[in-house]
């Protein structure tokens, strides 16, 4: 039941993973993965875009509804996490994760929800402004289905399970997040009660206390210690 989602357990199967892996190049990716997850739903979009983080030109294939979006470049990406962080559509919370992670990528499959902002349904500018690029005709569709009409005014919380991977270049920054929702039909939204919504600011508050900085690269995966003085 969405009411007892909470935010702060939404890195669940990323701990479990971490619980277990020993192979310190797998372990800084799920380390990465968890901290940019948390730095997203927090809002703090500046402390994720960088070059620890990032390669220069990340790539975010997301395709939902049967409809195709592709950001790419980081300016790109930032101009998406500012306009969901002040629309309170940073809001993710995940239920029943499996996670996997490799060399050079990690995956997962998720029962995802994600705030969807009325405004945004509503609007009729184009650059990915829905969360994952949703279909504004399709999510209207849905509401009608149910009786509800999309309001500026109001929240909503869109569920459906997902698929993704997420590549990782050598020194494990990201280079792509390819998101995939395989049943589209299964796809669920409501409205939320306003006592229900939480926004970008409480997540931050919540979050705030389980997001570590990442560990040197050089030291933790390749072993390499600092030169005396350094």
């Amino acid at each position: 039941m969405y009411k007892n989602l909470d935010i702060t357990k939404s890195n669940l199967g990323i701990d479990k993973l971490l619980a277990v892996t020993t192979n310190p190049r797998h372990r800084y990716i799920l380390l990465n993965y968890a901290r940019h997850r948390f730095l997203e739903f927090s809002g703090r979009y500046d402390e994720l875009i960088n070059d620890e983080m990032y390669v220069e030109n990340p790539i975010y294939n997301l395709h939902a509804l049967g409809f195709n979006t592709t950001i790419s470049g980081r300016d790109n990406v930032r101009k998406l996490y500012r306009f969901w962080a002040e629309t309170n559509q940073t809001i993710f919370y995940g239920e029943n994760e499996q996670v996997a992670v490799a060399d050079n990528f990690v995956c997962s499959t998720v029962t995802a929800y994600q705030q969807v902002w009325g405004g945004s349904i509503l609007s009729s500018k184009v650059m990915g402004i829905l969360p994952k690029g949703l279909s504004k005709d399709l999510l209207l569709k849905m509401l009608d289905v149910q009786g509800i009409k999309a309001d500026e005014n109001h929240m909503y919380l869109y569920t459906n399970l997902e698929e993704t991977i997420w590549p990782y270049d050598d020194r494990c920054r990201l280079m792509r997040e390819d998101v995939l929702e395989p049943d589209p039909a299964a796809a669920k939204i409501i409205k939320l009660d306003p006592a229900d919504v939480l926004t970008t600011a409480q997540a931050e508050k919540l979050l705030a206390p389980l997001i570590q900085p990442l560990p040197n690269f050089d030291e933790y995966v390749l072993g390499k210690t600092k030169a005396a003085g350094n």
